[in-house]
C-alpha cells in the first residue's frame, strides 16, 4: 500500500491568519479580519504561482504588498520566515513514526508526499527535518511547476514512482485535493486530526499493518 501525505496542516503546522495577525496587528486586528487577509494573501493567484514555482519570492512579496497596501519590509520578513514557521505536528509525526517502523517489516508499505510548497520552503523543510528521509519519495509543487488539485501533479507522482491507483491512499486537509486524487482512482482521506487519520487508515483495510 502506498500512503501519500500532504504536508501543510497535515504533518506541519500552517496557521496563516495567526502569522498575519502577529505581523500586521492593525490590519488583522480581529480573527475575522486576519482570516480575510490570509485569504487575500495566500488564496490569490500570485501565491498559487509562487507555489507552482513560476513566481519568485521577491515577486510575490512585491505584488502582494502593492495590491493589499501592506508594508513591503514587514511582508518580506514574514514570507521569508515561513519555512521555519512550518513546525512538525506532534501527533501526526507520531503516526508517521509508527508507519515508518511498520515499513521495516512490510515491504508492501510505502510512504510518499505530495505537497503544494514553494521551492524555498521545500528546501528549508528538507534541511531542518530528518524524518523526511523516511519517505520513499515525493513531489513539491515548486519543483515541477504543477499544483494540486490539478491532475497533472498526481499523475506525475503516480508515474514517477509506478504507483498503482488501487493501492494508493492520499491524505490532505483540503477536500478538493482529496477529490482530485479520488478522480484518478486513488483512495482519499480528508485529514482532520491524527486520531481520525489513524482510524481512517484502519478502515481502508490497513489494520493488518497494526493501525
Amino acid at each position: 500500500m502506498n500512503i501519500v501525505f500532504d504536508f501543510g496542516a497535515v504533518l506541519f503546522t500552517w496557521r496563516p491568519a495567526e502569522l498575519l495577525a502577529e505581523r500586521f496587528p492593525e490590519t488583522a486586528s480581529t480573527p475575522q479580519l486576519a482570516a480575510q487577509l490570509a485569504h487575500a494573501v495566500f488564496g490569490h493567484v500570485d501565491w498559487h504561482s509562487f507555489d507552482r514555482g513560476t513566481l519568485s519570492m521577491e515577486e510575490v512579496v512585491a505584488r502582494t504588498a502593492q495590491r493589499l497596501d501592506l508594508d513591503l519590509c514587514a511582508l518580506s520578513e514574514l514570507v521569508e520566515g515561513i519555512g521555519e514557521q512550518l513546525l512538525p505536528m506532534d501527533a501526526s509525526v507520531a503516526l508517521l513514526t509508527q508507519l515508518h517502523a511498520l515499513r521495516q517489516d512490510d515491504s508492501a508499505l510505502r510512504l510518499y508526499y505530495l505537497s503544494n510548497m514553494p521551492v524555498p520552503y521545500a528546501r528549508t523543510l528538507e534541511r531542518l527535518h530528518p524524518f523526511l528521509q523516511w519517505f520513499e519519495g515525493g513531489i513539491f509543487s515548486g519543483d515541477v511547476q504543477h499544483i494540486k488539485p490539478e491532475p497533472a501533479i498526481y499523475q506525475l507522482l503516480q508515474s514517477r514512482y509506478a504507483l498503482e491507483p488501487a493501492h494508493t491512499v492520499f491524505i490532505d486537509d483540503l477536500k478538493g485535493n482529496v477529490l482530485a486524487a479520488q478522480a484518478l482512482g486513488w483512495a482519499g482521506i480528508h485529514f482532520e486530526s491524527a486520531p481520525q487519520l489513524s482510524a481512517a487508515l484502519a478502515a481502508l483495510n490497513l489494520s493488518q499493518i497494526g493501525l
